[in-house]
């Protein structure tokens, strides 16, 4: 008893699921994707198997409509189903049993598919899919808001408790895991797709800050062959995830003072770190445990916690 959108954006070849239900953790029921190969969302009296057993069809070749099928004629119980599926391709299909509780619908439009059930009105699928396709923002953020305004058009008749957002790349490889763009789950809250909207831009802040950390330059070794504006960038990028990230967590200022003290520029990191280690004095200890492990030398470790030894 959920709704959901199931897309494909035409211009990345991303593909992504969203929800949101009055139902506990529907984010490790209801969406399935995999880069390069489709989307599948299962839902109203589920059967979790659709899920899995529709993107293997996709990555067999099935198509969008091929794939709802499949599916539904191997299921006695088919007519309280209810099916998204968007394939590699951009083909849509969605499927929903005569015995779904009503509101149950659905609206399809150019790679792009959305359906509930037990809906608090029957206009929330059509609303969604309107504000998902006049969204800016890449497919997570169209998703989002076709969310939102379906929540708005009423939602899920007993009100809200779950949601979940996956996206995943365009690009099908041998390591699929690896294409996962954004993977967020809200299992229970008064208000989930706020919370959603929360911690999207937190995901690709510490998205940032994870890509730099394991980039040319913060993993083990020395910081070499980095050219001025590639390390300017790196540090631009810190600097923005830290604002997203807020100021009740430093992780990002950690790790650009780390990366400063590493290309030689000491009197920052200095400055950077004491900030740092005043919000928390343990990540002094932190950052001596980091030396021995090759992220720091003994110049640019006494660089970098030359003043925050004064403060603890």
């Amino acid at each position: 008893m959920t709704y959901s959108i199931v897309a494909r954006d035409p211009a990345t070849g991303q593909l992504g699921v969203g929800a949101q239900t009055h139902f506990f953790g529907v984010g490790a029921l209801l969406p399935w994707a995999e880069a390069g190969v489709g989307a599948v969302a299962t839902q109203a009296f589920v059967n979790v198997d659709h899920g899995p057993r529709g993107v293997e069809l996709l990555r067999a070749g099935a198509s969008a409509s091929a794939t709802v099928d499949i599916l539904m004629a191997g299921d006695p119980d088919s007519r309280y189903r209810q099916l998204g599926v968007v394939d590699a391709a951009g083909s849509a299909a969605t499927y929903t049993g005569k015995s779904c509780a009503p509101h149950a619908a659905s609206a399809s439009g150019h790679q792009v598919t959305v359906q509930g059930n037990m809906l608090g009105a029957p206009d929330v699928c059509h609303a969604a899919l309107a504000a998902f396709e006049s969204g800016e923002g890449d497919l997570a953020d169209r998703i989002l808001a076709g969310l939102r305004a379906g929540e708005a058009a009423g939602g899920d008749v007993r009100g809200a408790q779950s949601a979940a957002l996956r996206v995943v790349s365009g690009h099908r490889g041998p390591t699929p895991w690896k294409e996962v763009i954004v993977d967020l789950r809200v299992d229970d809250h008064p208000d989930p797709l706020a919370e959603l909207s929360r911690l999207l831009p937190r995901s690709r802040a510490f998205g940032a800050v994870g890509g730099v950390m394991f980039a040319r330059g913060l993993t083990l070794g020395p910081f070499e062959g980095v050219e001025p504006e590639e390390l300017d960038e790196r540090l631009r990028t810190l600097a923005a995830a830290a604002e997203v990230i807020g100021p009740d967590n430093r992780e990002a200022d950690f790790w650009r003072a780390v990366l400063l003290a590493r290309a030689g520029r000491h009197g920052e990191a200095a400055d950077l770190f004491a900030e740092v280690v005043m919000f928390r004095p343990a990540l002094l200890r932190f950052a001596e445990g980091l030396a021995p492990l090759g992220f720091l030398d003994s110049e640019a470790l006494a660089a970098i916690t030359s003043r925050a030894r004064e403060l603890v």
